[in-house]
């Protein structure tokens, strides 16, 4: 069993984010909190983080990661925006919406096989300090094990991963909605999962239908 480093959130000094930054981009997996349900990731283009993940969640590898990032201008260095991209970015992003976009020559890399690239702007504050700091994107998803419910108490969290993982990060009691996720790679905008923004939400931003899957 790993020693897991514990912290809660609001302790957290620029000192010791930028170590925690450090540890991701080479690879360390932590536990974080996120505006939705808590999340585990490490550096997005370190493979062995990555895989550390799949093998901790037991999750299926056809199924990708998402790509977690600190603002607009980094998420354009790996995705190509469209203007419908843009005006969601806009509309709600820091927030509970994940876009799948074609992605740049850099972001090439990241999406393991699969035709687009799952990004999102968090707006938990700990969460984009990290980012920020960080010199790679993260690579996340929920932290739970694979097929059971999404973990948003301490206490579980704790007792699910702290000896699995390098970093827990605890930022208290989170919501249990996840992000939703809306596929903008084809013609049609296509809502994969209802989470934090509703369909009819992002009908009204653009301005015409969104297919449901």
């Amino acid at each position: 069993m790993r020693r897991t480093l514990i912290f809660k959130t609001f302790e957290m000094t620029p000192e010791y984010i930028q170590m925690a930054a450090g540890a991701l981009d080479g690879g360390a997996v932590a536990v974080v909190p996120t505006d939705t349900v808590y999340g585990m990731g490490t550096g997005a283009f370190c493979e062995p983080g990555i895989e550390k993940i799949y093998h901790l969640k037991n999750r299926p590898a056809q199924m990708p990661l998402q790509i977690l990032t600190g603002s607009v201008a980094q998420a354009r260095q790996v995705a190509q925006f469209s203007a419908e991209a843009e005006a969601l970015a806009q509309a709600y992003w820091p927030g509970a919406l994940t876009m799948i976009l074609p992605p740049t020559a850099q972001g090439q890399a990241l999406t393991r096989g699969f035709a687009g690239l799952g990004l999102r702007v968090p707006g938990n504050p700990f969460l984009v300090q990290l980012l920020f700091r960080m010199k790679a994107p993260l690579a996340c998803t929920s932290a739970n094990l694979h097929g059971q419910p999404v973990l948003t108490d301490e206490q579980t969290l704790l007792k699910t991963f702290d000896g699995q993982v390098d970093f827990i990060f605890l930022g208290g009691t989170l919501s249990p909605v996840a992000s939703s996720v809306v596929d903008l790679t084809g013609e049609t905008p296509l809502l994969l999962r209802e989470g934090g923004v509703s369909r009819a939400e992002l009908e009204k931003t653009l301005g015409r239908p969104v297919q449901l899957k």
